[in-house]
């Protein structure tokens, strides 16, 4: 499967239309999304923002949350097997959403994964990653892998913002097309940055994630 190169072109002014005329219609009107502490987002790149990840909506919630400026720098990383699988959501994953493809595959001798997003870091972008790697149940936040750690190590000088999303799940749950009306909320947390030890980051990263979940109403659902 050919990725596409960190920094594929693709037309600025189409994101801006597809977030303007139908993304942010829908939030506001259909779901409803609450922020938490939105000023602890990044303004600029290179910055990297972690967020847990039950549905498809949390990119478009997460890209949403920035002013339309910053809309040609936010690059979100995504799965190459599932984003590249056919030809009309390859374009969309590549021309609209601009993604970071990433294979999740583990087979030897395969290129560095992280190296796609270290490129867009060096580009000044501001970087989108899910660390859970993949959808998990609704309302619950899975382990975090590793690889939000190893890119700090290797650019010790950036942090990371989490975020923390809940009822997106319940709005657009994992196999499902229906769209559930269902109020949604954000937790932006301070930036954390790289304290030089993997399994301590990690573990901090993990526990500050959590904490943001605390603060947000619970869904009613679980």
């Amino acid at each position: 499967m050919a990725l596409s190169p960190p920094e594929a072109p693709y037309p600025a002014w189409l994101r801006r239309l597809f977030f303007l005329l139908l993304v942010r219609p829908v939030l506001a009107l259909i779901l409803g999304v609450n922020v938490r502490h939105p000023q602890h987002l990044p303004r600029q790149g290179p910055a990297l923002v972690v967020a847990n990840h039950n549905s498809h909506l949390d990119v478009f919630v997460l890209m949403s949350l920035f002013p339309g400026s910053l809309m040609p720098r936010l690059r979100p990383v995504a799965a190459a097997d599932y984003f590249l699988s056919h030809g009309l959501l390859s374009w969309f994953a590549r021309r609209v959403l601009a993604i970071i493809p990433i294979e999740r595959d583990s087979r030897p001798g395969r290129r560095d994964p992280l190296a796609p997003v270290e490129a867009a870091l060096d580009a000044g972008r501001i970087v989108i990653l899910f660390p859970e790697g993949t959808r998990g149940e609704p309302e619950t936040m899975g382990p975090l892998k590793h690889g939000v750690a190893h890119l700090l190590q290797r650019r010790p000088g950036l942090s990371c913002t989490p975020v923390v999303l809940r009822g997106l799940g319940k709005a657009l749950p994992r196999g499902e097309a229906l769209l559930v009306p269902f109020c949604c909320d954000v937790a932006v947390g301070e930036p954390l940055p790289w304290d030089g030890d993997r399994r301590r980051f990690m573990a901090a990263l993990q526990e500050r994630m959590a904490a943001l979940l605390a603060e947000l109403p619970s869904s009613g659902w679980e």
